[in-house]
């Protein structure tokens, strides 16, 4: 039974460390974050849109403050329907004139200021967006990071893998273990080899979405993302809410909304005075007998209908009104929960990375090696060592996952504090990025 085994076994391994090197791919320039910020601001399809958007709003307030159009009029009044009798005829005239409507004063600055004030929360809206993509981006960065990192953490550890293959191996073919231990062995090994090729898959997916946040061809090449530097957070919870209170576009475009819902009352009430539109007509009779005359008219509309249109349009104001305080209040309880949950994450991430690193990680290396020299003794069971082997890596892998969590976490404290009010990242000292591990350990 030795003989059969063996040369399978090794044969296994063969073809998984062929496997390894043909899915290693290619080196690859490092893959700037700021490059890709800088990219998505200049080309994102939404962040372009809402930039639109804004404009758009921002060309509605000098035409909301103007005047109406003035009304020119031409006209002829003959005398008789057998001819053309001007010049004969005292009645007979050419007629021209000018009509320009004038609203109650104070109408058109309520107008410019409803439209300011919409202007101004669109473009809070489209800043909003803006922040949005860039949180996107982050986000799609870091997990691509730690696409790679997982697949690094795989191939360096597959050697462990072997080791334990190797004991398996060994124990068998000296007749002290079983041909059970060789194949569950080699089949974690490859399963190793199935997540790297799940890893690589997921790359190729988060480069397609990262490329489309960023504006680019899905199939435009990335480069590896560097190890990210530990970005200092050392701020308070009720610090960040009141930046947020103070900064977020979110909050400053409900504002907005509340400043164009007063102006919208006021011009509701104002509606209860009339307009007046001023009307010049010259008569041109051409006739020494009967002269050229003019006349100047003003017109005045009346609101009797003051029940059915201005009393409804106030309470249609009043109630956008109260609707724009309210979404207001919850806007501001959403970033407060978001915030919170967003902060508890990141101590939460600072706490259980300290615990892989000190403890986890460490202690699950000893405890592999431990297992190993048991295992080789004949004291203790094959899937004892794998089980521990399977918890080391696991333990380096859920090291980085809280990493990057953590980053994408104050990715989503800048988009909700906005951009007067950021997190600065930079390098720090505690926690090392890279777990400790005890000397010698691969």
């Amino acid at each position: 039974m030795w003989d059969s085994a063996r040369p399978r076994g090794g044969l296994m391994a063969l073809v998984v460390v062929v496997a390894a090197l043909l899915a290693t791919p290619a080196a690859a320039a490092d893959l700037n974050l700021q490059e890709l910020i800088d990219d998505a601001l200049h080309n994102s399809p939404e962040i372009l849109a809402a930039g639109a958007r804004s404009a758009a709003a921002g060309h509605r307030v000098p035409q909301a403050s103007s005047l109406p159009d003035p009304m020119l009029m031409t006209g002829y009044q003959n005398e008789g329907l057998t001819g053309y009798t001007y010049g004969d005829s005292q009645d007979a005239q050419w007629m021209f004139s000018a009509a320009q409507m004038f609203p109650f004063p104070g109408k058109l600055g309520l107008k410019g200021d409803m439209a300011k004030a919409e202007a101004a929360g669109v473009a809070a809206t489209a800043e909003t967006t803006r922040l949005k993509v860039v949180e996107r981006v982050k986000d799609l960065y870091y997990e691509l990071f730690l696409a790679y990192k997982t697949l690094d953490l795989l191939r360096e550890r597959a050697t462990l893998f072997t080791r334990t293959e190797e004991a398996a191996l060994a124990r068998y073919s000296s007749g002290m273990g079983q041909q059970q231990d060789v194949l569950m062995a080699q089949t974690e090994k490859y399963m190793i080899l199935e997540r790297e090729g799940m890893q690589r898959q997921r790359i190729q997916s988060l480069e397609s979405m990262l490329n489309s946040a960023v504006g680019r061809d899905v199939t435009s090449p990335l480069g590896r993302p560097p190890e990210p530097a530990y970005s200092s957070f050392t701020r308070s919870l009720e610090e960040l809410i009141q930046a947020a209170y103070a900064h977020s576009p979110e909050i400053k475009a409900k504002e907005q909304m509340i400043k164009a819902a007063e102006a919208k009352i006021a011009m509701a009430r104002k509606e209860y005075f009339p307009d007046v539109t001023l009307n010049g007509t010259y008569y041109s009779r051409d006739s020494k007998d009967f002269p050229d005359m003019w006349s100047v008219t003003a017109t005045f509309n009346i609101p009797i209908y003051f029940r059915t249109k201005q009393d409804e349009a106030v309470r249609e104001g009043l109630a956008g009104l109260s609707e724009a305080k309210h979404e207001l209040a919850a806007t501001r309880l959403m970033i407060a929960s978001a915030m919170r949950d967003t902060y508890t994450m990141i101590q939460t991430a600072d706490h259980l990375m300290g615990l892989y690193r000190q403890a986890l990680v460490p202690k699950n290396y000893q405890g592999y090696e431990l297992a190993l020299s048991g295992y080789v003794s004949g004291k203790v069971e094959a899937l004892t060592v794998i089980a521990t082997l399977k918890s080391f890596l696991d333990s380096e892998q859920l090291y980085w996952v809280q990493f990057t969590e953590r980053e994408k976490a104050i990715a989503r404290h800048e988009t909700l504090i906005g951009p007067a009010e950021q997190t600065v990242a930079r390098p720090d000292t505690a926690p090392e990025a890279t777990p400790e591990r005890p000397g010698g350990a691969p």
